[in-house]
Order: C-alpha cells, then sequence, then structure tokens
C-alpha cells in the first residue's frame, strides 16, 4: 500500500496526464455539486430562459427611418440647362451602341466616348462591337428614377431589353454601366 502511494505521488499526479486528470476530476465535482443543489430541472425551459416576445429597441410610433424605405414621391432627375434629358442621352447612346457590328473597335468607342462616364469608357475599351447582341429599337425608353442624378433606363430591343444606369453629378447625364437582358 505504501509504494502505491508513493507511486501515486511521486509519479502520477507530478506527470501531465496526472494534472489533468485531477483538473477533469475537480471539474466534474463542481458541475455534480452544483446540480446537486440547484434541484429538479425543467425541461421545457430549454438553455436561456428567453422571453416570449421580441425584444424592440425602436419606438413602433416612431415611423420607418430605415435606408429601404419607399419614397414617398419619385424623384425628378435634374438636367442641366441646355444638355440632353436622361431619355434622349439614352437613345442616343442605344443608337450609337447599336451601330457597333460593321465598324472597328476605335470607331465605336469614340462614338460611344462622350455619352459615358470615363469609367465606362474604360470597360469598354477592347470590345468588340461586332458581339453587340441586337440591332434595332422596338420601342420607347422607359426610366426608373432614383434619385435626382442617378436614372436606370429600360430600351427594348428587337431580342432583348437594353438597361442603362445614367448619371448626373453635375447636371450632364451620361452612362455609367451597360446591362444585357435576352429575351
Amino acid at each position: 500500500m505504501r509504494r502505491a502511494l508513493e507511486f501515486l505521488v511521486t509519479r502520477v499526479l507530478r506527470s501531465r496526464l496526472g494534472v489533468a486528470l485531477v483538473i477533469a476530476a475537480l471539474v466534474f465535482g463542481v458541475i455534480g455539486a452544483a446540480r446537486l443543489v440547484s434541484g429538479p430541472v425543467d425541461p421545457t425551459a430549454g438553455l436561456s430562459n428567453r422571453p416570449r416576445e421580441p425584444i424592440s429597441t425602436v419606438d413602433p410610433e416612431a415611423g420607418d427611418d430605415g435606408l429601404l424605405s419607399s419614397p414617398t414621391s419619385v424623384p425628378s432627375p435634374k438636367t442641366r440647362p441646355g444638355e440632353p434629358t436622361p431619355e434622349q442621352m439614352a437613345t442616343r447612346f442605344t443608337t450609337a451602341w447599336l451601330s457597333g457590328p460593321g465598324s472597328s473597335g476605335d470607331d465605336w468607342l469614340a462614338r460611344l466616348k462622350p455619352m459615358s462616364t470615363p469609367a465606362l469608357t474604360d470597360k469598354l475599351t477592347g470590345a468588340d462591337p461586332e458581339r453587340v447582341p441586337a440591332q434595332r429599337v422596338t420601342g420607347q425608353v422607359t426610366l426608373r428614377p432614383r434619385t435626382e442624378s442617378f436614372v436606370q433606363a429600360l430600351i427594348p430591343l428587337d431580342n432583348g431589353q437594353l438597361r442603362l444606369d445614367l448619371v448626373a453629378p453635375d447636371g450632364r447625364w451620361l452612362v455609367d454601366a451597360v446591362d444585357w437582358e435576352r429575351q
């Protein structure tokens, strides 16, 4: 018995494994004692005592202050005097965009550049005008004003729809993005 106690104290309890076993025994002992002292557990209580209704940090009578709230009125696009309206600029750009097949890339880009933002011109540099997917306009330009200086224009074409994002930070409308949806 003496040798067993001596072995336990000198070798096992001083090793890493012995220390880990002692810590584990202490943790399980504390958990067991806490469960005994706490009494019977209600199985329907779950892991937390959450409130039955959501906690609201906003006054429900204050109204909607979110960014995504729908505006009460559609903003009217602002155009600098003497400059083309968003509809006119969308029509001009679409005509120049459709004139791509049969012309060189540089000529096509030169026709689009006065109506495009520098960012769009950079994106269109090197584009192949032969790959323009439509040939003619089949309807009127439809505008979706987003702000006074940002408008989306939808143009129906013979085999799809062209969507243009137009911006006018200084009152002069320029096309900033081109998107194509095939029908």
